[in-house]
């Protein structure tokens, strides 16, 4: 329990420093920089603001790399004053000095140097006026929009015409999340309801648009939906058994923080984000073991029942390692600022198996790896008899 407590006390205090700053009252203005704001320590008490990117036009002073080898680096504080252009919003084209206080202890630490860009809170007074400017975070928008283009375009160069059905079915998917699943949760809708029903319309739309509508679509359908259940019931089963909370991550502990979202049910959500979180591997086998399935009976319509199914099975243990191994490689990729801070500390095997945090996500690696297995079965049965072309 101690350990536990020193890593909440740790990565808290990670993230306290990391918005660290300090206030004044008012902006005081001079002729050649347009004003000079610093940013509020508590955010929530001033709620009205605006978030707009920012250009660092000059620096016109800068301590960050003086060496300082008498100060202990818990003491070590270090400041910018980062002459700013506003570039978007009601103040656009607004000139001001800002000044960025550097903890030099915390390794989250946001230095600037000319021509970088950041996004800023912006609170105006009564007046319209800038009252105050907080520096939020660096810039990152670009390389992200650049890398996601990039995606766009080998899939439509390689994939072609279904390079472009498959980024319409991740459309469909990214909105079905974002406009229906997650606005009904936060309205205190069922997770799970929720969340089957979406991913029910996602997959059905997805397969329809990938391969069409035949028997070889709605045969992965149906092992697609049926694995994810599976892996849904087995999360509930051994999340009731183990008392998971669903608030074993830092995100959802401040979810429930939050006032208007005391009521929602976060084992529920826990059990959605498994659910989610399998959709994609039980999908690819599903559609994979039905096609091959389909392209066998193809080949050779008069193949007995009995022997498809034995075939579909063969195709599905083949695929069944890799596609485990990636749902558990991809759960521990997330993960491994984790481990390492575990390790680093000595925490021994039982500590860390007894987490709420851990627990979770061995639920959530382990259940979704188990509705995968799960569809394989189902998709070939299914493929096997009412999936056949006769």
């Amino acid at each position: 329990m101690k350990c536990k407590s020193l890593i909440f006390t740790i990565l808290i205090s990670l993230f306290l420093t990391s918005c660290s700053s300090e206030s004044t009252d008012d902006i005081t203005k001079d002729e050649k920089y347009g004003g000079l704001a610093t940013y509020y320590e508590d955010d929530m008490e001033k709620p009205d603001y605006d978030v707009v990117k920012a250009k660092v036009i000059d620096i016109t002073s800068d301590d960050t790399k003086d060496e300082r080898p008498d100060i202990p680096i818990e003491q070590d504080i270090r400041y910018q004053y980062l002459y700013i252009k506003i570039l978007q919003g009601n103040h656009k084209g607004e000139e001001y000095t800002v000044r960025n206080t550097v903890e030099m202890v915390n390794p989250y630490r946001l230095i600037f140097r000319r021509n970088d860009k950041m996004y800023i809170y912006v609170y105006e007074t009564d007046k319209g006026t800038v009252g105050d400017i907080h520096i939020y975070e660096r810039c990152r928008d670009s390389a992200i929009i650049l890398i996601v283009i990039s995606f766009l375009i080998l899939l439509i160069v390689i994939g072609g015409f279904k390079g472009l059905k498959s980024i319409i079915t991740l459309a469909i998917t990214i909105l079905l999340i974002s406009f229906v699943m997650l606005p009904l949760i936060l309205r205190g809708y069922n997770p799970l309801l929720v969340t089957v029903g979406v991913i029910s319309v996602t997959t059905t739309l997805t397969l329809v648009i990938i391969s069409g509508w035949n028997k070889k679509t709605r045969t992965a359908i149906l092992g697609t939906v049926g694995g994810v259940l599976v892996a849904a019931l087995a999360a509930g089963i051994v999340s009731n058994i183990a008392m998971l909370t669903g608030l074993g991550e830092e995100q959802a502990r401040m979810l429930a923080y939050i006032p208007q979202n005391r009521h929602l049910d976060f084992k529920g959500i826990l059990l959605s984000g498994i659910i989610i979180g399998a959709l994609g591997a039980v999908m690819d086998v599903s559609l994979s073991i039905a096609s091959s399935m389909w392209e066998i009976e193809e080949n050779n319509p008069k193949i007995k029942t009995k022997k498809l199914i034995k075939s579909g099975m063969n195709i599905g243990k083949d695929i069944m390692g890799s596609m485990s191994n990636t749902l558990i490689l991809a759960y521990v990729g997330g993960s491994i600022h984790l481990l390492l801070l575990f390790i680093a500390y000595n925490i021994t095997i039982p500590e860390i198996l007894n987490m709420d945090m851990i627990a979770s996500e061995i639920v959530r690696a382990i259940a979704g790896s188990i509705g995968l297995i799960s569809a394989i079965p189902l998709t070939t049965w299914i493929g096997g008899t009412l999936g056949r072309k006769n």
